[in-house]
């Protein structure tokens, strides 16, 4: 799991003004990186991958925090490659 501590230093923020806003962020991510893995819950410990994926996320939501930006978002596929390995495929 990512902690907020975790979070904030990838953000590279250094004020509690905006906790709230990254743990709910963190939590985004997470239930992203779980539902595109096909899983219920991360595995314990959670691959290296997996946390820079949902890093990666979360950099993303806390970046692009406003529905429309002035630019055109296009999907990571760094996110993509560092998930892969771990996704449950369904037979």
């Amino acid at each position: 799991m990512i902690t907020l501590e975790q979070a904030k230093l990838h953000l590279r923020v250094d004020h509690d003004d905006e906790d709230a806003a990254i743990t709910a962020m963190i939590d985004a991510a997470t239930a992203a990186a779980l539902d595109y893995l096909n899983m219920d819950e991360l595995p314990n410990p959670v691959p290296a991958p997996v946390q820079a994926a949902i890093l990666l996320q979360v950099g993303d939501l806390y970046a692009n925090r406003e529905r429309q930006g002035e630019r055109p978002l296009y999907a990571n596929t760094t996110y993509e490659r560092l998930l892969n390995p771990y996704r449950v495929m369904a037979v």
